[in-house]
């Protein structure tokens, strides 16, 4: 299967744009031979000035799923496309808020995802099941961006069965207690055409890529599954975002990255007899789950609430 990873700047709020600009991608990657494309996190509704707004505002952002507008665009570009296509969005449901990821076809709904760790609206519930699903012959799983980085996530995940997870992010760039990440300066994004080799430094180092590159590739790697990485490229709300979508196999080897700064897409193959072959299959096989069952089931509070998001409410 070909699949492909796209980045694109997204409007605050405005769904047509969001949604002309998935279309514009997603015909880019069927003409270039793609089974499916996936976008990034609310890629539909955009994401960090949802911080925000009130409850008031968010919910008339929000939208039902699978019958409200922007969830029934989505499935009729994918059948005028003929091509899977998973993006984000906010939803209401029985008075509840949540940021959701969807994949559609030309039929209609696939499968839909509700953050299990949301936190950049109050107002937000956090989801409360898994979702493995079947595309294309192919056993697949989402985690949207903060849910990645709980590591047993990604393990249920997979022992649910993904063969390939779908992690649609808005990060990078934002301040962290790890030396050197922080945010990206405006005049890097400004002056990109004429000095690109500056922001690609911030970009890649410690403050974006760097930073992915410590995690990512150990979750496809220890996990034995590939990985579909998705990020905005440019400004979402007041955060400059260095894009860096990413494919990688099994292996925790990036197969494609996408380097533009522009709107754009990577595609790659990915084979089902390469997970079998990996690391990360043999341990899972290997595993003694009743030295440790009650120790990862011991009851704990959760917090999510990021460094960025506390430096803010001082």
């Amino acid at each position: 299967m070909k699949i492909a990873v796209a980045q694109f700047q997204p409007k605050d709020g405005d769904k047509s744009y969001n949604l002309s600009i998935i279309r514009e991608l997603a015909e880019s990657a069927k003409v270039k031979g793609a089974d499916l494309i996936s976008f990034h996190e609310m890629s539909i509704t955009a994401y960090t000035f949802t911080q925000h707004l009130n409850l008031e505002q968010i919910t008339d952002l929000a939208e039902e799923v699978p019958n409200g507008k922007s969830t029934q665009e989505l499935i009729a570009i994918s059948k005028e496309l003929n091509i899977p296509i998973l993006a984000g969005l906010v939803e209401k449901s029985e008075g509840k808020i949540y940021n959701t990821y969807l994949c559609v076809t030309g039929e209609g709904l696939v499968a839909k995802y509700r953050k299990i760790h949301p936190f950049i609206n109050k107002h937000m519930s956090p989801g409360n099941e898994y979702c493995v699903f079947d595309l294309l012959g192919w056993k697949c799983g989402i985690l949207i961006c903060y849910d990645n980085n709980v590591i047993e996530n990604v393990r249920a995940t997979s022992l649910l069965g993904a063969e390939l997870i779908f992690a649609p992010h808005v990060t990078g760039c934002t301040p962290s207690a790890m030396p050197h990440r922080d945010y990206v300066a405006d005049e890097y994004w400004q002056n990109r055409e004429k000095d690109p080799v500056s922001l690609r430094m911030e970009f890649d180092g410690p403050k974006g890529r760097r930073w992915l590159m410590r995690w990512l590739p150990a979750r496809a790697y220890d996990n034995g599954v590939y990985y579909a990485f998705t990020n905005p490229i440019g400004y979402d709300g007041e955060h400059l975002k260095n894009g860096n979508s990413i494919i990688l196999d099994p292996y925790g080897e990036v197969l494609s990255e996408i380097k533009s700064f522009d709107n754009a897409i990577t595609i790659s193959k990915i084979t089902k007899e390469k997970i079998q072959l990996s690391g990360g299959w043999r341990y899972k096989n290997a595993r003694r789950p009743e030295l440790y069952k009650d120790i990862i089931g011991q009851n704990h509070i959760s917090d999510t609430t990021p460094v960025w998001m506390k430096e803010e409410s001082k």
